[in-house]
């Protein structure tokens, strides 16, 4: 661990939610060398998914929601289609009604994600990096939904 000129440890600095989602160089050379393996999931029945379009809202709204990056929440992104998936508890649906720019998969959808933490690929890259892909932690539905009411609109008006 790095040093202060006090000789304290220094904590390294959490990751921004628009770094995480930018399609880097390093993210860039993995997915043409390295482990991108993906697979579809279900969706509704661990977590519905909300599709974001385009992915800089998505982002947008996390930043806005003030939630940590380091908590491991289950976001994917779509680089190839500009698309945020975040993933939400089942049944979550409602909250998203007539919300410009927002689609909910849930029951009857399936969702491209990585297989593992350290997978990644151009059309389904970890976001919010799970710590357990089997233990997912799911957004909290109620606030997304209120950032995305926020937001949204002034973005729909910028695609017209």
């Amino acid at each position: 661990m790095a040093k202060s000129s006090a000789g304290e440890p220094v904590k390294k600095k959490a990751p921004t939610w628009p770094e995480l989602a930018a399609e880097s160089e390093i993210k860039k050379g993995q997915w043409v060398r390295g482990r991108n393996y993906t697979e579809f999931v279900p969706c509704g029945l661990e977590w519905d998914a909300v599709s974001v379009r385009p992915l800089e809202l998505g982002v947008d709204v996390l930043v806005a929601m003030r939630i940590g990056t380091r908590r491991g929440y289950a976001i994917v992104a779509d680089h190839l289609r500009g698309v945020l998936y975040v993933l939400v508890p089942p049944g979550s649906g409602d909250l998203f009604a007539d919300i410009p720019c927002v689609r909910v998969l849930g029951r009857g959808h399936q969702l491209l994600v990585p297989r593992s933490a350290q997978d990644s690929s151009p059309a389904a890259d970890w976001v919010g990096t799970p710590g357990d892909v089997d233990k997912l932690v799911l957004v909290p539905a109620d606030r997304l939904a209120a950032r995305l009411q926020e937001l949204a609109p002034a973005y729909e008006e910028a695609a017209a």
